[in-house]
């Protein structure tokens, strides 16, 4: 069975020459984004099995917001 990045290089290598690079960088682009977002999500279940939540209460916040 072949691995992920087997399978990557040679769908890269079925495109065309010139549209590589871009595919390269925009897989760059949405690796860094999901890294950034897994983080994010562990560092907010972090807070959560701390105790450092809050219910957040849309109607209570709107009307703090309409008094500043």
């Amino acid at each position: 069975m072949k691995t992920t990045s087997e399978k990557a290089t040679e769908a890269l290598d079925l495109l065309p020459e010139d549209m590589r690079e871009p595919v390269v960088a925009y897989l760059v682009e949405q690796t860094e984004k999901f890294r950034l977002l897994k983080s994010a999500i562990a560092e907010g279940m972090n807070d959560v099995k701390k105790g450092n939540i809050a219910e957040w209460n849309i109607q209570e916040f709107l009307a703090r917001a309409r008094t500043r």
